[in-house]
């Protein structure tokens, strides 16, 4: 199976073809950017895929970023993902892009919690963390840099992502151990289409991953006034 992996979440347009089984990606490019997503993608994918030989009608599946990252970017790339499976009649799955960041340390033997971060600004990430099996230990969500260190335990730590000198520096000032193993803005597209090669289709559905900060206050609850005496 041939997958196409997009991503337009964060600062970059990327793209690649790989082939299932295959160590490398057979065509890849990314663009970083902050703005001009929209314009640049879709002459991207068309260059990969022309780089990939075969065409569009050689793409058995696709793999989009689905978040956290910029709202506009997240649509950007959906839609684009959402229109080419439907225009080659296969399957679509979302990749997080959390997920992505984490892939390549979540492989390598590690003592300890791998966690992604990105900087969602104002003092608060995107976050999470991975036990050294791989097993999920904290699920995606934004929070303070300082509430997140407290959630990933005592260390050490390895972190990824433009949010990892947040977590470093409240690391260091807690006295914890920890290491800084990538401050990439934006996700290997080579580990997107890699996970989105096993991901099942009816489990990760290619739709924006928004997460917002808990901002939810409980309601007053106002006392239960007495009722009245039955005459």
């Amino acid at each position: 199976m041939r997958i196409l992996a997009i991503d337009t979440a964060l600062p970059a347009v990327s793209a690649c073809v790989l082939d299932l089984g295959a160590a490398d990606p057979i065509a890849i490019e990314t663009a970083p950017m902050e703005r001009g997503h929209a314009e640049e993608l879709l002459p991207l994918v068309e260059r990969v895929v022309a780089a990939a030989g075969g065409g569009f009608a050689s793409i058995g599946r696709v793999a989009v970023t689905v978040g956290p990252g910029s709202f506009t970017g997240i649509r950007i790339g959906l839609a684009a993902g959402q229109a080419i499976a439907l225009a080659v009649k296969a399957p679509i799955v979302g990749v997080s892009t959390l997920a992505a960041l984490a892939a390549p340390y979540v492989l390598v033997p590690f003592d300890g919690v791998v966690a992604a971060a990105i900087d969602a600004r104002h003092g608060q990430v995107y976050v999470t963390a991975y036990g050294p099996d791989g097993r999920t230990l904290l699920s995606p969500r934004r929070v303070g840099a300082h509430e997140a260190l407290r959630a990933l335990g005592s260390g050490p730590l390895r972190l990824i992502g433009s949010g990892a000198p947040l977590l470093a520096e409240e690391a260091r000032l807690a006295g914890l151990e920890a290491e800084v193993a990538s401050r990439a803005p934006a996700p290997d597209i080579a580990y997107v289409a890699r996970l989105g090669l096993v991901a099942d289709p009816a489990t990760a559905p290619a739709r924006p991953l928004y997460l917002k900060a808990p901002d939810a206050k409980p309601s007053e609850q106002r006392p239960l006034q007495d009722a009245p005496a039955e005459a």
